[in-house]
């Protein structure tokens, strides 16, 4: 070995090593930085969607990615973008309806031409100006009139005339308005609603994730960049297929029968249904929100048992006392507050549920539609 060549090594060396240290000291700079941007920016507004591929028709949902090319994720700008309705801007000759709410309206086990929002598109419908009406599907499978509400601020920005707001009981109780993901993982959205309209959850706070500077760097943000990454790439085999959910034959259907002498309802025996630990304050800063868009909220309909102790319990998530309650302070509540309110709980058969009290077959979904459609026309075509 030569003078010469060990010299070489040396310089080699030292080299790899100034590029190993600054390499490192960019990588700190950049994740750390990152830690500087709030939660809740821009960046998940990047997409491929509506863009390479068509924009979905419904917001991504799924634990099963590999068969439904879909998944959950907790980046509401990520979900909006990948979404047809960001498409572009609003024509000028359409009627815009959005749809919130949860899963029935989501159309868990309905292919999207049997959906609520897809039967509205599939009816052919026009305003008395000549306006084309299409309906906008951004519902989310999960119970919480809280994460509705979060999404309602967020459809305004995509020009509604008018908000239709499909409810059911399940989802006013004050204690699990926080508990599902999407809420708990978006306080930054969430508690400015909560504080402006004074809704009372203040008590449930806690159960918002907590995020530390060190969950917002580049580090801390791996998990939410990598959900992003696959939303984008299973993108391609959603256009290529339409398929957003799986559609098994052989699902458990919704409980019929029921045991005798249970009549807990969140936690509530038989008695008088505590108004003050529902979030109804959530429907009157919708309308609130909505400002002079129209909503027209609707009592979802429920499968009505007949089944084995069904003079106790019209499903699975409700004794008839606590239903019953309900649906007269609803009717009680939209009379006081001038809401638009229909209730629809009753109008699809026992055989149209699948495999939830709230899920509808292709041909509940019909007959569902079949019954709003007079209210929808009234609101269209005034």
């Amino acid at each position: 070995m030569t003078e010469d060549t060990t010299t070489d090594k040396k310089s080699t060396g030292k080299f790899i090593r100034n590029v190993l240290i600054k390499g490192l000291l960019l990588f700190i700079i950049i994740n750390f930085t990152i830690g500087l941007i709030p939660v809740g920016n821009n960046w998940g507004k990047l997409s491929l969607y509506n863009l390479v591929w068509p924009g979905r028709v419904r917001l991504p949902f799924g634990e099963n990615p590999t068969e439904a090319y879909n998944l959950s994720l907790y980046d509401l700008e990520a979900m909006f973008a990948s979404h047809e309705i960001n498409a572009g801007d609003k024509p000028s000759d359409e009627f815009r309806i959005i749809l919130i709410g949860d899963s029935a309206t989501w159309g868990t086990l309905l292919e999207p031409q049997d959906t609520l929002s897809g039967l509205i598109n599939a009816d052919g419908l026009t305003t008395s100006d000549g306006r084309t009406v299409r309906a906008y599907n951004l519902a989310y499978p999960s119970m919480s009139l809280a994460k509705d509400l979060m999404i309602l601020e967020k459809v305004l920005a995509y020009g509604p005339d008018l908000i239709l707001w499909p409810v059911t009981l399940q989802s006013f109780p004050n204690q699990i308005q926080i508990e599902t993901p999407l809420v708990a993982n978006n306080p930054q959205r969430v508690i400015p609603l909560i504080d402006r309209f004074d809704l009372p959850l203040q008590d449930n706070l806690a159960a918002f994730t907590q995020s530390t500077y060190w969950d917002q760097t580049l580090i801390g943000r791996r998990r939410t960049i990598f959900d992003a990454l696959q939303l984008q790439f299973y993108g391609m085999m959603w256009a290529a297929t339409g398929i957003d959910q799986t559609y098994p034959s052989n699902y458990t259907p919704a409980q019929r029968d029921f045991e005798a002498g249970d009549t807990n309802f969140a936690g509530w025996d038989a008695s008088t249904l505590p108004v003050d630990q529902l979030l109804t304050s959530a429907l009157s800063a919708g309308t609130i929100l909505a400002g002079d868009v129209p909503v027209l909220i609707v009592n979802e309909p429920i499968l009505v048992s007949t089944g084995a102790n069904s003079d106790i319990h019209y499903n699975f998530f409700y004794p008839r006392w606590a239903y019953d309650q309900y649906r007269e302070l609803m009717t009680g509540l939209s009379a006081d507050a001038d809401w638009t309110y229909i209730d629809l709980w009753d109008v699809v058969p026992e055989a149209e549920f699948t495999n939830s009290a709230v899920h509808l077959t292709p041909a509940g979904s019909q007959t569902l539609y079949e019954a709003l459609k007079p209210a929808l026309e009234q609101l269209i075509a005034p």
